[in-house]
């Protein structure tokens, strides 16, 4: 039995960068569980899961098209200092939430600060980069009934 598109299945990765730099993992936790093509992960994992067989361990290089897309300048904004208050005390690299008009919440990373403008970073702090994952399946679910 092979894993096919609209499986629920589970898991175990290592996610790095070209550089062997690891972003993330599973190890010492549960497999992460998700339904194939349901947009719960990126397109190229995805992808990478389509006709594994329980046990079977791949890697596969995932371009960023197919993971975090490209970096964008147009995800970048400066913002006046004095907005954010006169105790604001941050360093670059931080990361703030800030909420939109809509009432949704995203991350963004402050990438400069000068006396007047803070500078954020709305995008994913892996867009841009081509991630590597070596994933094994643990197991393909059962589906679920009908209701």
């Amino acid at each position: 039995m092979s894993v096919q598109n609209g499986d629920t299945i589970r898991v175990h990765y290592i996610g790095e960068l070209t550089d062997g730099t690891r972003f993330d993992s599973s190890e010492g936790r549960d497999p992460l569980q998700f339904t194939v093509g349901s947009g719960m992960v990126v397109p190229g994992f995805d992808a990478a899961v389509l006709g594994m067989e329980i046990g079977e361990t791949k890697s596969v290089t995932i371009l960023p098209v197919d993971a975090y897309g490209e970096k964008t300048d147009e995800m970048t904004v400066d913002i006046p200092r004095a907005e954010f208050g006169e105790d604001f005390t941050a360093n670059p690299g931080e990361q703030l939430m800030i909420q939109l008009g809509d009432g949704n919440q995203i991350p963004v990373t402050i990438t400069k600060i000068d006396e007047n403008t803070v500078t954020l970073d709305a995008n994913h702090p892996l867009a841009g980069k081509t991630l590597v994952f070596t994933i094994t399946l643990a197991e393909i679910c059962a589906a679920e009934p009908d209701a």
